[in-house]
């Protein structure tokens, strides 16, 4: 094989050749000094990636080896216990966990001891969340849509100064019903007919002084605008409208105001049927709101059962907000409701626009007719 010379060729060709096909360096050295050989290197290398090398057989034993002892080590990190603490259930689930900015449903595996309820990542060596027994104070399961749109069942556990921590597990029910019998078994009964604070009749601390909520719906899907990497989704929260002309939305999961707008920025509003879900073929009306922001047109989506209300509402509120918008007389130049300036004129100088003239010269002329 002759050798090629490349004068174009850069580092990241270099190295993506060394990765890919592999290099392999056979090579008898001899270092002479005043034509004594002193010093001989024989070299047998080869160099290339870890993919390229077990294709050809090269450390395939010592890469079997390394991830055996990789899986093992894995399996042998369990959670850390007390003396005396016996764990009486371990299931996979999910925790929501929200402490500064960051929010997301967090995985790993729930350990119900005889002292505490633990949730455990065994990947990274950490508990995401745990709780002594004796400071749960309820126990509530609500079956609640998924951001796909299918319904799941989430344990909210209530516990001291009535926080609320949200749980999921692959038998919500029965992880309930363990829980519950390590708190009988310590002589702690939970109180019945426990209420979500909060969250049966929505939150509504976002509110300034003095303003009301006028419109509310429960139940109401926001479609998410994309954010980095992930797509725009349909997320489940409560809507509100208020008497200081605010449109707010509020997401369930992150706890906080998402949508907040004022609608005097609306430039319209409608409605009508498509598909909120990639996973299925159901058609559910949707209301889009037309609005502007730094004269840029965007649009907000809202998926639930009141939408015709909600498009009846908005459009009235609309429709007052032109209707009280104020002009100046062009005439005088004094200011003016723009409908009585259309409708009736100008009080100060007499001023009337064209549209009322021509219809006072109808009246006239069809008077006049009539008469004669």
């Amino acid at each position: 094989m002759e050798p090629t010379r490349n004068t174009h060729a850069t580092l990241v060709d270099l190295l993506d050749r060394i990765l890919d096909k592999g290099l392999v360096i056979n090579a008898d050295i001899i270092i002479s000094v005043a034509g004594i050989p002193l010093i001989g290197v024989n070299l047998r290398a080869a160099l290339a990636g870890m993919e390229t090398m077990l294709k050809y057989g090269v450390m395939q034993a010592w890469d079997e080896k390394t991830r055996i002892w990789e899986n093992e080590h894995r399996k042998k990190q369990e959670v850390s216990l007390l003396n005396g603490e016996e764990v009486n259930l371990k299931i996979y689930g999910s925790y929501y966990y929200s402490k500064g900015i960051y929010t997301a449903w967090r995985s790993g595996y729930f350990y119900l001891t005889n002292k505490k309820l633990i949730l455990w990542n065994g990947d990274f060596n950490e508990i995401i969340f745990q709780i002594s027994l004796e400071k749960i104070k309820g126990l509530i399961i609500k079956s609640e849509k998924y951001f796909t749109k299918e319904d799941r069942e989430i344990l909210y556990l209530i516990g001291q100064d009535d926080k609320v921590e949200r749980i999921h597990t692959i038998k919500t029910g029965k992880f309930k019903e363990k829980i519950e019998q390590n708190l009988k078994v310590k002589g702690i009964f939970l109180k019945e007919n426990y209420v979500l604070p909060e969250f049966e009749e929505g939150p509504i601390d976002f509110l300034t002084e003095g303003e009301k909520v006028t419109h509310r719906e429960k139940k109401v899907w926001y479609l998410l605008p994309a954010q980095g990497i992930l797509k725009e989704t349909w997320r489940p929260g409560h809507l509100y409208l208020t008497n200081k002309r605010r449109l707010c939305w509020w997401n369930d999961f992150e706890r906080k105001l998402v949508f907040d707008l004022s609608l005097d920025r609306i430039i319209g509003v409608t409605a009508e049927m498509r598909k909120t879900s990639e996973f299925g073929s159901n058609r559910e009306k949707v209301l889009d709101i037309i609005y502007q922001v730094n004269l840029t047109r965007r649009i907000a989506s809202f998926s639930g059962k009141q939408i015709d209300e909600w498009v009846q509402v908005l459009r009235g509120i609309i429709s007052n907000q032109r209707d009280e918008e104020i002009e100046t007389c062009p005439q005088c130049g004094k200011a003016a409701p723009r409908k009585e300036l259309l409708e009736k004129g100008c009080s100060n100088c007499g001023w009337v626009s064209p549209r009322i003239k021509q219809k006072t010269e109808d009246r006239k002329q069809k008077a006049e007719k009539t008469t004669a």
